[in-house]
This record gives C-alpha cells, structure tokens and sequence, in this order.
C-alpha cells in the first residue's frame, strides 16, 4: 500500500529509469477524483493494457470511451515511438472491477491467478496505475522496440519508487472479470532478443531484470549484424549409378554416386554430404523406390552435421507406396551455417525389402563469406 506518486515523483522516476516522455497539458491535475468523489489511492500496482486503436491519445485524455466510461482512460498512454505521455494523476477509467483473487495476488506479490469473478470484486480504478499501450491487439500489430523498452522502464520506475518487486505489473487480462485480453502481440524485440510475442510473464521477467541493476542500467543490446558475401549460384546435380536396397527401421544417408554437374567441387565420390555451409541453397531431390507396398511409407528428411556429429534434423516428408509405384519430388531450401554439411536420410517403415531406384538431387548452391 502506498500513496499515489505526486508529479515531482513521477518526473524523478522516469528519468533516473531512462524513460523518455512528454507532459500533456493539464495532466497534473487531471483525473476523476472530483467527479466520482473518490480519491485515486492508495495504490497497489501497475496495470497494463492495448489501446485497441490508432492514435488513441485524443480518447484516452479527452473524450473517453463513452458517456457510461469517460476521460481519463489513463495515467499514461505509450505511442509505437516509445515516448511515454503522462496524461493523468488523479483516479483514471482504466482498471474496472477486479477479481478480488488477482488484487490481493498483486498486492501480496504473489502468483496471478485466474481471475474468478465469484471471489468478488475491486474497483480497480481506485488502486492501479494504468497505462495504454498502442496496439491494435488483433495479435498482428507489432510493439515497436522502443515501445517495449520504454514499458519495461516505465513498470520498474513505479516499482522503484515504491519499493515494489515486478509481481506487482499486471496486465488487464490477469484482473478483468469481462473478459478482458489485453495486452497481448508480437513485440519487435528487446535487449538482445528478437521477435517475441508479448506475454506478462516475459513482461514481469525483464521489469525484475531492471531492478536488480541501479535505475541507469541499460539491457546489452544485439550486435550489429557482419556484413555476408555471397557468390553463386553454383549448380550441383547429384545422383546414383545403380539403385541399392534400404533396410527397414534404420535412418540410412543417400550417398551419391554419381556428379553430373559440381561445379563447388564439395562433393566426393559416394559422399553423403551434397553441400558444405556456409552456404544457401535451394532445389530438389527427386526419389523413385522400388517395391514398397501400397500404403506404407519411406520417410525423408535433411540432416545437418558437424563432422560426424548429427546435429539437427529437419521436417519430415514421406513417400507413398501406390499401385502405380512410389515417387516423391522433396523441396531443398535452406541456409548453412559454417562448419556444417547437410545431407539426405531415408526411413524405411514398411517390413518388406525395398530399393532406391533412383535419387536426383538439383540445386543451385549460394556460398557466404
């Protein structure tokens, strides 16, 4: 429990957080305080919500949602540019009622449990600060990186201040008792982390990141990507001299035989291997089998190797046994990393003894360095 930050306080936690913002006009004394005849405090979280809209500020500040649910919407509003806008200091239409199990859960810092409407009910709008993000929240409109980091600065300041840890951020899915999804998307990246979808969890995970450094701390960010050379294509066309017999239940490598074209110069006589990365490339293997019944099923798959170290295998495709015969035309597409070489693997799930007639693969091979 404690009391509502004053504008000093709020201005102060921002900056030593890193938060870069504006003040719109008004905002100290902005709020429905006087309106509803209840006082914004004491508070007990921060919760955080999507706008569901573009350019959301004017309603958040201004005209409100509806008659039923005016202004302010918010205490603060969050654009994709990153610069947060404080909007409010007084009570703000944000929160509504509450699953009483959530709010004691934020206040006590514990594990957000579902909310239950039938463990009765809070109004949020009296003990949580809240903040709107800009995002459309269909799960396609992506946070800017500066959206995010600005939010993650944003949770920690008020924790900061209040002494709080991160179990006291929410989002408004985790205390609505109207069904409420916000906040949720993909975020363009954080830190050294890429594209990831936004989740509280991840939320909270990286505000309790910031609190264990000093308020001026900023997360390492991704180096700046070396530029690649890339020469080719080169074209390989691969193959088998004769047709050999594959086992059943063993994942067996096709080695090729034969080099109609190699012009990499990669491919050793009977080798499995059909490209050395660093590399991309794209292609076909075309498989004819022999013998293999109706219905039952050769897998094939790519499989990448350092040395004789199989360390990653790809999706799987399958050839069908049919009355007329088996055939299967397997798309090639895939970047390489160095050290690496990828080669094909057949399985063999049917009982009977079957052969490989036929393995064509034709690629056209771009080498990095």
């Amino acid at each position: 429990m404690a009391d509502p930050m004053t504008p000093a306080e709020w201005r102060a936690a921002l900056r030593a957080e890193g938060v870069p913002f504006t003040e719109l006009e008004g905002w100290t004394t902005r709020g429905r305080d006087a309106a509803t005849g209840k006082a914004f405090g004491p508070v007990h979280g921060s919760l955080n919500h999507h706008t569901a809209g573009r350019d959301s500020l004017r309603s958040i500040a201004f005209t409100g949602q509806s008659s039923a649910v005016p202004a302010p919407l918010a205490h603060t509003y969050l654009p994709k540019s990153g610069r947060l806008v404080l909007v409010a200091a007084g009570r703000a239409n944000h929160a509504g009622m509450a699953a009483l199990n959530s709010f004691n859960a934020i206040k006590a810092e514990t594990a957000i449990p579902k909310p239950s409407k039938a463990s009765g009910t809070v109004d949020g709008n009296d003990a949580l600060y809240g903040i709107e993000t800009e995002n459309l929240g269909d799960g396609k409109d992506m946070y800017t990186r500066a959206q995010y980091d600005t939010w993650v600065r944003y949770n920690a300041a008020i924790c900061r201040h209040h002494g709080w840890k991160s179990g006291s951020c929410a989002g408004h899915l985790e205390t609505s008792v109207e069904g409420k999804v916000d906040p949720r998307g993909p975020v363009e990246g954080y830190g050294k982390r890429g594209k990831f979808a936004f989740i509280m969890q991840q939320l909270r995970a990286d505000v309790e990141e910031r609190l264990a450094h000093a308020a001026s701390w900023s997360p390492e960010q991704a180096s700046t990507p070396q530029e690649v050379t890339v020469e080719g294509p080169a074209y390989v066309n691969l193959g088998l001299v004769q047709g050999y017999q594959l086992a059943t239940g063993t994942w067996d490598e096709v080695a090729f035989t034969e080099e109609w074209s190699d012009e990499l110069g990669q491919h050793p006589a009977t080798s499995e291997v059909f490209v050395v990365g660093p590399a991309r490339f794209t292609g076909s293997l075309s498989l004819r089998i022999e013998h293999l019944p109706v219905g039952e099923v050769v897998q094939v798959r790519m499989s990448e190797w350092e040395g004789a170290a199989l360390k990653q295998l790809h999706p799987i495709h399958e050839v069908i046994g049919t009355p007329s015969g088996a055939y299967a035309v397997v798309p090639l597409v895939k970047r390489l990393g160095a050290g690496r070489t990828m080669r094909v693997r057949l399985l063999n799930q049917s009982a009977a003894g079957i052969e490989v007639a036929s393995a064509v693969l034709t690629a056209l091979v771009w080498k990095e360095s």
